[in-house]
């Protein structure tokens, strides 16, 4: 999805793609997480909520400003080694 959204055709789903990705990272953060995060309380409501914000069909919703100034960096900081990793691995494969 990130090699998409990087790519210079610019169509529709671009928005849904960084939907995804931004989804896909929360969801690997809250797998990690949730054994403390469900102890707070509305926890639940509250993640709803984010979710309808990274949704919301607006040009400030979540996915675009949580992928413009935290995963879009990260990513571009290290997509060559993530390149080479898989590289690698499709070739021992």
């Amino acid at each position: 999805s990130i090699k998409a959204i990087e790519s210079s055709s610019k169509e529709d789903d671009t928005t849904w793609l960084t939907y995804w990705v931004v989804y896909g990272v929360f969801s690997v953060a809250e797998f990690f997480s949730d054994i403390f995060l469900y102890w707070f309380p509305f926890y639940y409501a509250g993640k709803c909520l984010f979710l309808v914000w990274c949704m919301a069909p607006v040009s400030w919703n979540g996915s675009q400003v949580l992928y413009q100034k935290v995963i879009r960096p990260c990513f571009l900081r290290h997509h060559q080694t993530v390149d080479n990793v898989l590289g690698n691995l499709s070739t021992k494969a």
